[in-house]
């Protein structure tokens, strides 16, 4: 099977109602799913975290390079919980798919630095999973090297005037909504810039924006769990096709795989792929 197929069939596992009080029973499945998935690359570890006096889980697995590093890891990450009443395909089983599929590439090949795949809980509820686990990695003093949300990553759109952007933006961006973004802080421009030359390399189109102030003054960039590390003082980078100023099914009924573009998806995973191989 090839990695388009693997994408697809990730997705027809995870494209449900899944929010985690609404959607429960999805919730539930996705769960699932995901520590099997996990459990198959190596040693799942969970983190709980209390959210109004119940319990939640982000699902963790540590991938080491061939050769012992002590490197601090790079961190993957992917929200899998929803927002009730939509199958949430682009957001974000997309981000989970793709996700799975870096975990099955660098568990076959492994990679030249430590890779930490984690899948967060309540980012629709205000990026809750990814706070509680950065409070814990600063409180540990622990580091991480580069943190990666992948966040919508398949709806492209190849007509012209099909991509919107925060005022001011659409004059250094192209209009046409065909493209994977890399949205990074100041202190992450450098890599923002490397991997999305990387994305290009590979064959599928890229932007990247770095913002200051951990993009307090253009809010949309801040819509996924890598604002926490951010605010936290990670390096961090959200991977995306940018969303609601793109796709029309965002957090509606509609929002199912037959919009997607599974070419594209396929493409970015492949781009991750190639970035993460050749980032040092």
């Amino acid at each position: 099977m090839d990695l388009k197929a693997r994408l697809n069939q990730h997705l027809a596992e995870i494209v449900r109602d899944r929010h985690p009080y609404f959607g429960s029973e999805g919730h539930f499945y996705v769960q699932q799913y995901l520590s099997q998935q996990f459990r198959q690359w190596g040693n799942l570890e969970t983190h709980e975290f209390d959210f109004e006096g119940n319990e939640h889980i982000n699902y963790i697995l540590n991938i080491a390079p061939a050769n012992a590093s002590s490197n601090p890891p790079i961190l993957l990450a992917a929200h899998y919980d929803g927002v009730p009443g939509t199958p949430g395909a682009d957001d974000n089983a997309t981000g989970v798919a793709v996700l799975l599929e870096l975990m099955r590439e660098f568990s076959e090949n492994p990679p030249s630095v430590p890779l930490r795949f984690v899948a967060f809980d309540l980012e629709e509820y205000g990026m809750v999973g990814s706070q509680a686990y950065v409070e814990e990695l600063k409180e540990k003093k622990e580091k991480i090297r580069l943190m990666f949300s992948l966040e919508m990553l398949g709806y492209c759109c190849h007509e012209p005037d099909s991509q919107e952007y925060p005022p001011g933006l659409e004059k250094l961006y192209p209009n046409t909504g065909n493209y994977i973004a890399f949205i990074s802080n100041l202190r992450t421009m450098t890599d923002a810039r490397f991997f999305s030359r990387q994305m290009q390399k590979s064959g599928t189109p890229s932007e990247w924006l770095s913002v200051p102030f951990s993009g307090k003054n253009l809010s949309a960039t801040r819509l996924s769990d890598h604002s926490p590390f951010w605010d936290q003082g990670y390096k961090a980078i959200m991977v995306t096709d940018t969303s609601f100023m793109r796709n029309p099914h965002y957090h509606q009924p509609s929002d199912t795989i037959d919009t997607l573009d599974l070419d594209f998806l396929t493409g970015v995973c492949e781009g991750l792929m190639t970035g993460l191989r050749n980032w040092k």
